[in-house]
């Protein structure tokens, strides 16, 4: 390994680490929503950025250039969707949300689902699906840092699989949203200039677009189409409007990445925070994938193709260049790995030991059980990861194809349908997931030319509306949620006779919150 970039490499892990200590200093939690939410003082960029860096995680450095090399211009089906996706989940989720969180107590995404469709039900099957699911996410980072450190570094595949995953480990047990917040903000920073780095060097290298599109028709004029490399996904609008929805409406239903909602200073933070996503999206969304492109006639043997933006790095930038190209990629998985474990460990804390086994749980208890369900993820990702790893680009569709699908409609309607109840909001989540998951392991997506994404959410929204309206008289929403409900709607803050519920919600926990206050 170059010593150039072994240094920039190590000055950047004491640059996150650095930030991520001044961060928990600087926002220590005084109760449990400090913790979990910062306080909900994030402001409006910070907020951007935190919600950026966690959607886009290790996949754009080698899923979406591994979909440009493999696919062509096909590739960009989920750049379109994904460039817009920030602003989508900000503006029809972000405001009303922040408000009916706070008004109804709420600390954990899952937490907040019971909170408006008031069952244990609720809360069980959300818990569960999001921390299986999401399980599979933060092994797709695990393989991104895996084959981005071995190559980098030249380590063998389990060595540095290992070492990756030991810096995320580290990384997250720091704690604290507020940490994971700020160590996300310089992160998408990093990851920026990073894919802008290296899409700058590839244009020059090829001579511009014209040049670069030229050559990749003389190798295969199919990469060039919008229906991928051998025309293999002509006519099938099915597969695109999947692709699509995955990363514009997705957002929505990705419990790790609404709580950012949660935790905005105030509602009218995410005006300017789905600004400042948008611009930010901009210049990073479509470059991952059209590096992947260039890569073609740049590497054209390349072996793996989720190496081909660490490969192009290493063979056009000098080498403290590419530690920055790396370390913006170790920034991607680092800012979704972490964000993803810490509310995996929280849900399983709090919405699953403390609610169904331990209602008396204290915060020393919670943690506890968060910390050890890190730790089992790890270890299992690490083993999976080294015994046969899947490629990060099917685990993230898949992954996001599910948990899309299982609670986009559930989001969506609690702060807009006063109609969507407990009934309703169950089997959405459970039909939207099941469809997905069948569609994909089944092969039905390649049966009937329909991605498992849009299947699983047309199901959900269906059953969401159908299933809600039949059991409108023997399960009505309860009046206090439908005032809070018109409350969401109204600009200006939250009357104090309905931040009430909000103390009254989050027992069993007040009585550990009174403790810290005194």
């Amino acid at each position: 390994m170059n010593p150039a970039v072994l240094i920039f490499l190590v000055l950047y892990y004491v640059v996150v680490i650095g930030i991520g200590f001044w961060a928990v200093k600087k926002g220590a939690a005084k109760d449990l929503e400090g913790f979990l939410l910062g306080g909900r003082k994030i402001g409006p960029l910070v907020t951007a950025m935190t919600l950026q860096a966690t959607s886009m995680s290790g996949y754009m450095f080698l899923g979406g250039g591994s979909a440009g090399y493999t696919t062509g211009y096909w590739s960009l089906w989920y750049a379109v969707g994904d460039i817009g996706g920030g602003i989508v989940n900000l503006s029809i989720i972000g405001r009303r949300m922040r408000k009916l969180s706070k008004i109804m107590g709420s600390l954990t995404s899952i937490e907040y689902l019971e909170n408006r469709y008031p069952a244990a039900a609720t809360r069980l099957i959300g818990a569960v699906l999001t921390v299986f699911f999401l399980f599979f996410y933060v092994l797709a980072q695990f393989i991104a840092g895996g084959k981005g450190m071995a190559l980098v570094t030249g380590l063998p595949y389990w060595l540095a699989l290992a070492i990756a995953v030991g810096i995320i480990m580290v990384y997250t047990y720091m704690g604290g949203y507020y940490a994971v917040a700020y160590t996300d903000f310089f992160q998408s920073i990093v990851m920026l200039v990073g894919i802008v780095w290296i899409f700058s060097a590839c244009l020059s290298y090829l001579g511009g677009f014209t040049a670069a599109n030229l050559a990749v028709a003389k190798v295969d004029p199919t990469y060039l189409s919008i229906w991928g490399k051998d025309l293999a996904y002509k006519g099938q609008w099915g597969e695109v409007a999947g692709a699509v929805l995955i990363f514009s409406v997705g957002y929505m239903g990705w419990p790790h990445v609404v709580t950012r909602h949660m935790a905005m200073e105030d509602p009218k933070t995410a005006r300017m925070a789905g600004l400042y996503a948008t611009i930010w999206n901009l210049f990073f969304v479509t470059a991952p994938y059209i590096i992947g492109i260039m890569a073609i006639i740049i590497l054209p043997n390349l072996k793996d193709p989720e190496l081909a933006i660490f490969s192009v790095a290493g063979k056009l930038l000098p080498p403290f260049i590419t530690g920055i190209v790396m370390a913006g990629i170790m920034a991607a998985i680092m800012s979704t790995a972490d964000s993803i474990l810490l509310q995996t460990g929280t849900i399983a804390s709090r919405d699953i030991y403390q609610r169904f086994f331990n209602k008396k749980a204290d915060d020393k208890q919670m943690v506890m059980v968060s910390r050890i369900l890190i730790l089992v993820m790890a270890v299992i990702g690490y083993i999976v990861a080294l015994v046969q790893p899947p490629g990060v680009f099917a685990i993230v569709v898949f992954t996001t194809s599910v948990l899309g699908s299982a609670f986009l409609p559930v989001y969506v309607c609690a702060v807009w349908w006063k109609k969507a109840n407990t009934p309703g909001a169950v089997a959405s989540m459970i039909g939207g997931a099941a469809i997905a998951f069948l569609w994909k392991v089944a092969g039905w997506g390649a049966a009937t030319a329909i991605h498992p994404m849009f299947a699983g959410l047309i199901t959900s929204i269906v059953l969401m509306i159908v299933v809600s309206l039949a059991t409108q008289k023997s399960f009505p929403v309860p009046k206090h949620i439908l005032n809070a409900i018109d409350e969401t709607a109204k600009v200006g803050p939250i009357p104090k006779e309905m931040l009430a519920m909000a103390e009254f919600a989050i027992n069993p926990e007040d009585e550990e919150i009174k403790k810290f206050d005194t």
